[in-house]
Order: C-alpha cells, then sequence, then structure tokens
C-alpha cells in the first residue's frame, strides 16, 4: 500500500543526472563561506520527504559522486504521526535513501497538540536528542519560506529580530546540547527548487495540508503572496533583500547591546543560564532608546525567540521605580524555560522558575571534624591544597558546595589558640531566622529583617543562609571538657559575609583573617 500524497514517479538512482547549477552554486558557496564552521562536524539533513527537502537530498548525493562534496549527510525523517498515510511517508523516505545509497534513519517523535508549531518543535526535539553535541543539521529552507515566515512575524508585530527571518547558519543551544542549523537555499526560489524536483522525477510527498489554508503559513502562501506579486512580480526577492539588510541591522544592535550588557550586568550574582542580573543605576545612565534595546536582548539569552514588547516595557518600567517595593515580579513563559523577573534594590534579575524552586529546596546541616596536624620544619610539603567538599544542597541540575581546605584551615585554628584545643569541628548549618550575628557591616549583632537588609539579601535567598562556625573542645586541670563555638562566616550561593564574637581574639587582624578564611572555605554553584 502507498500513499496518494506521494508524486507518482518510480524511485531510480539520480547521482548520474544533470545538476542544477543555480542550486549547486548557492550549497556550494553556503559550504565556502561555513568551511571552518563545517570542518571536523557531522552532517545530518532534515528530510521529511517533501519536495524541497528531497530536492536537497539529491542534489547532496549528485554533488558527492562528482567529488564535489566531501562527505553524504545523512538523512533524518520524523514521522509524528499526525498523518494517517505517515508510516507509509516513512517507508518511502528509506526505500529513497537507499536507492540513492545515502544513510537515513527514522525517528519517531510525539506532538503535544495538532498545531503546526507543535508539530515542529516535536520534530526538532527529536532530531536533536538524536545527533550529537557541535553536529550540523541540514535544512531546505529557501526565500519563498523566508518571506512567509517574515509575513508571519510581521503579522504577530515583530522588530528588526524577528523580521530579519531565518538565518543561513545559527548555532543552536538547549540546556547543555549545542547544534547548527544551516540554511544554505535562504537565496533560492521555490520555483527553482520545483523545476529541478520535475527535471530528475522525484517522487517527492506532497503533503496536502502545505497549501490547505488552514494554518497562517499556507494561507499567505495560497492567499496573500500571489495578490502581492501583482502589485511587484519581484517580491520574493525584495522581502528577502529586505531580511537580509534589516538582518544586518541586527547584527549593529546586537553588537551595541551586548557591549551594553558587558558595562552592566553584575557578574557576582551571575548564575548562567538560570540567574541573570543588571545594574539598574549603570542601566539608567544609557539613552532609553539603549536601555530598550539592552533589556531585550538581555532577556531574550539562552531563548530561541525574543521576549514580546510587552514584556521589554513592563522591566523597563520596574527598572525606573524609585519606591522600596521589592515584591513586583513579572513573569514569562518562554519557548525554553518559563522566568521571573524582579528587581532587588539596584539590581534586576531574571531568574527560571526551576533555579526559584530549587532555592527551595531544604539546606543540609554539615559537621565535619577536622584532624589535627604535627606541624614540623618541613610543613610545606603537606598536601595542604586539597579541598573537601561538603554539599549545602543538591537537586535536579543544581548543586551547592562548601570546598573547604581543611589542613591550612586546621593550622590557621591552632595557631590563634595555642594548640590547646582538644578537638576542634567544623560546623555548617542553614541560619536560623533568630540568631544573632555580627558582621563587619554592622556594629551590633543583627538577626531576621535587620541582618538581610545589611546585608542586602534578596528575599527569595533568604533560606539560603548558612553559618560556618567552629566548635573548640578544650580539656581542663579538672577534667572537664568546654565546648566554645565561634562563628566564622555567614554564606549565601553567592556571597559571604566574615562574623565576629566576643569569643574571638581581639589582637587577631581581621583583614588577614578575612583574606585566611576567603582562601580556606569558599563557596561553589554547579550546573550538571
Amino acid at each position: 500500500m502507498t500513499s496518494s500524497a506521494i508524486i507518482s514517479h518510480p524511485i531510480k538512482s539520480i547521482g548520474d543526472l544533470p545538476v542544477d547549477e543555480t542550486l549547486a552554486t548557492a550549497l556550494l558557496s553556503s559550504m565556502s563561506v561555513y568551511s571552518d564552521q563545517l570542518h571536523g562536524r557531522r552532517l545530518w539533513l532534515a528530510c521529511s520527504g517533501g519536495r524541497d527537502s528531497l530536492a536537497l537530498a539529491a542534489l547532496c548525493v549528485q554533488l558527492y559522486r562528482q567529488g564535489k562534496l566531501p562527505c553524504l549527510p545523512q538523512l533524518l525523517h520524523v514521522d509524528h504521526g499526525l498523518q494517517s498515510d505517515s508510516q507509509h511517508w516513512a517507508k518511502h523516505v528509506a526505500n529513497w535513501a537507499q536507492a540513492q545509497q545515502i544513510p537515513c534513519r527514522i525517528l519517531q517523535a510525539q506532538v503535544n497538540g495538532r498545531d503546526e508549531q507543535a508539530a515542529r518543535q516535536a520534530r526538532y526535539d527529536v532530531m536533536r536528542a538524536h545527533i550529537n553535541q557541535n553536529d550540523v543539521l541540514l535544512l531546505a529552507h529557501h526565500a519563498d519560506d523566508q518571506v512567509e515566515t517574515v509575513l508571519m512575524r510581521l503579522i504577530q508585530g515583530a522588530g528588526v529580530n524577528g523580521l530579519s527571518g531565518m538565518q543561513p547558519w545559527r548555532v543552536q543551544t538547549q540546556g547543555a546540547q549545542c547544534n547548527i542549523l544551516w540554511r544554505p537555499w535562504l537565496t533560492i526560489r521555490r520555483a527553482t527548487i520545483s523545476a529541478y524536483a520535475k527535471r530528475l522525477e522525484l517522487p517527492y510527498i506532497d503533503d496536502p495540508t502545505n497549501d490547505s489554508g488552514d494554518n497562517v503559513r499556507s494561507g499567505l502562501r495560497r492567499d496573500i503572496m500571489p495578490i502581492l506579486a501583482t502589485y511587484n512580480p519581484n517580491v520574493i526577492d525584495n522581502i528577502a533583500r529586505s531580511t537580509q539588510l534589516l538582518s544586518d541591522a541586527q547584527e549593529t544592535v546586537n553588537a551595541q547591546a551586548m557591549q551594553d550588557m558587558q558595562q552592566t550586568e553584575s557578574a557576582d550574582l551571575q548564575f548562567l543560564p538560570t540567574q541573570r542580573s543588571l545594574n539598574v543605576d549603570v542601566l539608567q545612565k544609557l539613552p532609553m532608546y539603549r536601555q530598550r534595546q539592552l533589556l531585550h536582548y538581555w532577556l531574550g539569552q539562552d531563548e530561541p525567540l525574543p521576549p514580546a514588547k510587552q514584556l521589554v516595557d513592563d522591566v523597563l518600567t520596574l527598572s525606573q521605580r524609585d519606591d522600596q517595593d521589592h515584591q513586583t515580579e513579572l513573569f514569562w513563559q518562554g519557548r525554553k524555560a518559563s522566568y521571573t523577573i524582579r528587581r532587588y534594590r539596584q539590581q534586576l534579575y531574571r531568574m527560571s522558575s526551576e533555579w526559584l524552586s530549587w532555592l527551595n529546596v531544604p539546606l543540609t546541616k554539615q559537621v565535619l571534624p577536622l584532624s589535627r596536624l604535627t606541624l614540623s620544619s618541613n610543613s610545606s610539603s603537606h598536601s595542604a591544597n586539597n579541598f573537601t567538599s561538603l554539599t549545602m544542597r543538591s537537586s535536579g541540575r543544581y548543586t551547592w558546595q562548601l570546598q573547604v581546605k581543611v589542613d591550612a584551615l586546621v593550622r590557621l585554628l591552632e595557631n590563634s589558640t595555642d594548640g590547646i584545643a582538644k578537638q576542634i569541628v567544623l560546623k555548617i548549618a542553614p541560619l536560623d531566622r533568630k540568631q544573632r550575628l555580627k558582621t563587619e557591616m554592622a556594629t551590633r549583632p543583627q538577626a531576621g529583617k535587620k541582618l538581610y537588609q545589611t546585608l542586602g539579601i534578596p528575599l527569595w535567598l533568604r533560606e539560603s543562609l548558612i553559618v560556618v562556625s567552629i566548635t573548640f573542645i578544650n580539656e581542663f586541670e579538672n577534667g572537664n571538657d568546654i565546648q566554645t563555638d565561634i562563628p566564622l562566616l555567614l554564606a549565601s550561593p553567592f556571597e559571604s559575609w566574615l562574623l565576629s564574637s566576643e569569643q574571638t581574639d581581639s589582637d587577631t587582624d581581621s583583614d588577614d583573617k578575612s583574606n585566611q578564611l576567603a582562601e580556606y572555605i569558599k563557596s561553589e554553584l554547579r550546573l550538571k
């Protein structure tokens, strides 16, 4: 059984048939432009079996047989079951590929929904999961596709970035996965591809939904483009040229926004890509149009589609507020993740929902007995550079650890207590809201809200504070043990503060102690 959607040409070898010079020149020229990026990368071709992708696969076969293509791409066909004949289409693509001696993989996809966008996302997701890191996915998008994309985005109110259309070479990241989308035919007209497919008698799949008009893209193709062509027969070429000009303009805007972001972002508060931060004071020194451009660029990092203008305007308004209301939060549902945008004092934060959930995971209390060392004249040869990892919170993709240089810490503590401690224990525990601590930023011990405000702790980080303390157990002549607790550090995932105590030796140089503790006890956030 076959499908009526498959053009009724027999499957035959096309390796020795005439090559279309226009199509070949476009592919080879693009390959020359991106030769450095292509070097050493594995190449895949997304092949639906339709006219465009089958024509691109055929051209690759022909150029490879002529020695003009260094390798054959592997075909990837995705069967997402939305059409009743989809299994027959998959088998047809596999049979055609076998006849051309080109590798082919059939992938199954589950679509969440039945619209075009859901099917497209499912195809990309399953192909991305199949290919390897830094592989290249070759796509057959052409100039007519580009124009339809631009018109769709124009209807949706897109800015310069959206109206610059699809890019011929785009690095796409999702989590830790990084791949490249390569579109060498964006300057080629659909009519040129159709003529080539007809000459080769390619048995391509003519999907009936392409021209049914039941979605925006096919409606533009069937109803709008013919009308525009009556006003100007070169409408496809002209709009395609405009997209290139807009793409160049967007590169200029991005370069300026990136430069502004480098001056504005708060490096100490970044945990990429899950938390990003901008300094409001620096932001407000920029002209208004650059503030908008910067916020548009900053918000849209890590996402394939840019944020809506309304969101950018709302974040700009948030940055301009001069009240002390730190409760306001904005939400954005991106393609890859959902985000919360908040302001605390003079910092803007963009945080993923996954990260905010992780910040509510309970902290783990840690107790580490510190071994006594016998110091000698050659103590420098001791392995004092080794860190011990203590996990404070670990869940999902995120881990927060303290790295403790135990040997060096013991030396510091023994020297500061004249070596009389029977036992030394390092304790790490979540901060109790009622626990009073004295930092170098205050003249007296503080607790709760006053402590948070003094240190500038945002609301969402107040359950992520830990106290690092040392317990000395001293043995007296009467045989009794006296336990002395001395707080050393208060730490969050991003910052730490030196603590002082009545038991602390008043002759101890605070700056030296601070530097040593910063060296011996370090906070580390990791993304799995």
